[in-house]
C-alpha cells in the first residue's frame, strides 16, 4: 500500500506544482511586433494581452489596412512568443518528473 501511497503524493504534489507554475505564466511577458516595430502587443505568458502600442505614422486613413494587418500580425506574433514562454515554464517545471515519452501537461 505505500507505493500506491507515494504515488498519490507525488501526484499531489505536481498538482500543486502545476498550478503554481500556471499562476506564474501570467507574471512572464512577452512582446509581439509587426511592421518593424511600428505596432507592438505586450502578452502574458498565459496569453492575457497587457498591451498595444501604434506608431503615429500608421494612423492615417489611407494606412487603415495596413494597420489591420500589423495589429494580427502583432498579436501573432505575441500569442507564438507567449506559447514558447509558457511550455518553456512549464518543461522546466516538469523537467524532475519522470513522465512517459508524448505525455503533456497539464492533461
Amino acid at each position: 500500500m505505500n507505493n500506491l501511497e507515494d504515488i498519490m503524493a507525488m501526484a499531489q504534489n505536481v498538482q500543486a506544482e502545476l498550478e503554481k507554475a500556471q499562476a506564474g505564466l501570467d507574471t512572464i511577458e512577452v512582446q509581439g511586433a509587426a511592421g518593424g516595430g511600428l505596432v507592438t502587443v505586450t502578452a502574458s505568458a498565459k496569453g492575457r494581452i497587457i498591451g498595444l502600442n501604434i506608431d503615429e505614422s500608421l494612423l492615417a486613413v489611407s494606412e487603415k489596412q495596413m494597420l489591420e494587418d500589423l495589429v494580427i500580425a502583432a498579436f501573432n506574433d505575441a500569442r507564438a512568443k507567449a506559447d514558447a514562454a509558457s511550455g518553456a515554464a512549464m518543461a522546466k517545471m516538469t523537467s524532475g518528473i519522470p513522465l512517459p515519452p508524448g505525455f503533456k501537461l497539464p492533461f
